[in-house]
């Protein structure tokens, strides 16, 4: 069994401050660089939805059979006191509350829908930008240390520092690329892909609720109703 002491012997050759500091350093400077401030937190945000289990829409679907339930009970203003956890879901409620058609309330949740698409896409990309980044700056890193080497060729105790620099600098960037970028943007944007697709299937009971409860609300509208839609 291996100790604690034993393993960091073990590990001690291939950990390097400097290495690792141009590599990571450079690879967050690159992305901050790149990247706008709101995907760049999206992104590290993100890191928290990984373990997660697939998006189902199964739940928001039973709610807004709910909904509508109660919608056909005791009126659709009895909707604006419900409690909605799902941000999409809300939004298109109370576009149904305030009266909108159905044709507003479905381009409403598509529209909610592409940018939670978007969303979700911009932070899987910047962890894919910093998997094409990585090992650039592992590059640098062994570029530096060749400088350093060959600056020192006359001291052989500083030739050592500067040739782990750069073999582990090399080391650094290909792993930070994939082992933790690349399988990090590739798990968000499968869990992206699953959730466009479940969300879909909230589309149509939503606007089937708003096209049924439109009626309801013409009058407060100052349109006239057919008795027979009244009855």
């Amino acid at each position: 069994m291996t100790t604690a002491p034993d393993l960091a012997q073990l590990l001690g050759p291939f950990l390097d401050p400097r290495a690792i500091a141009i590599v990571g350093g450079g690879t967050l400077l690159a992305i901050m660089l790149r990247t706008p401030a709101r995907d760049l937190l999206r992104a590290i945000a993100a890191l928290r939805t990984i373990g997660r289990r697939r998006f189902d829409a199964a739940p928001l679907l039973d709610q807004i059979a709910a909904l509508g339930r109660i919608a056909r009970r005791h009126g659709v203003m009895a909707l604006d006191r419900s409690v909605i956890a799902d941000a999409d879901v809300a939004a298109a409620i109370a576009a149904i509350v305030d009266g909108r058609p159905a044709a507003e309330v479905e381009a409403l949740v598509r529209h909610l829908r592409r940018a939670r698409i978007d969303r979700h896409g911009a932070a899987a990309d910047v962890w894919m930008g910093a998997a094409e980044v990585a090992p650039a700056m592992g590059m640098v890193g062994t570029l530096i240390g060749l400088v350093g080497m060959f600056v020192r060729m006359d001291d052989p105790g500083a030739i050592g520092g500067a040739m782990a620099i750069a073999l582990l600098a090399t080391l650094y960037g290909a792993l930070v690329a994939n082992l933790i970028a690349m399988p990090v943007a590739a798990r968000l944007r499968r869990h992206a892909r699953e959730e466009a697709v479940e969300r879909l299937r909230l589309e149509a009971p939503l606007v089937a609720l708003a096209a049924r409860e439109q009626p309801r609300s013409a009058p407060a509208l100052g349109i006239p109703v057919p008795m027979a839609d009244v009855a």
